[in-house]
């Protein structure tokens, strides 16, 4: 009976390793796969001038709310 349940244990453990195994060995065919057909992308270009505006409207927004966080602790108290 005790021999019996090693042998199960040891059944589980080999099942679970060989699984495991598998997949490693899965994962990287996948990978390799993936970067031989579908290479990383370019560069992204440079940003444009829409991009900068939105910036710096972005930073105005910003600013205008921590000033009327400010001005609303202030006036609370």
């Amino acid at each position: 009976m005790f021999f019996e349940s090693i042998k199960i244990m040891f059944l589980g453990m080999g099942t679970v390793f060989v699984f495991l195994a598998v997949m490693i060995y899965l994962t990287k065919l996948m990978s390799r796969l993936i970067h031989t057909y579908f290479p990383e992308a370019q560069k992204a270009p440079e940003p444009t001038r829409a991009a900068q505006v939105k910036r710096s409207d972005d930073k105005a927004k910003v600013a205008a709310i921590v000033a009327a966080i400010h001005h609303h602790q202030t006036t609370q108290s």
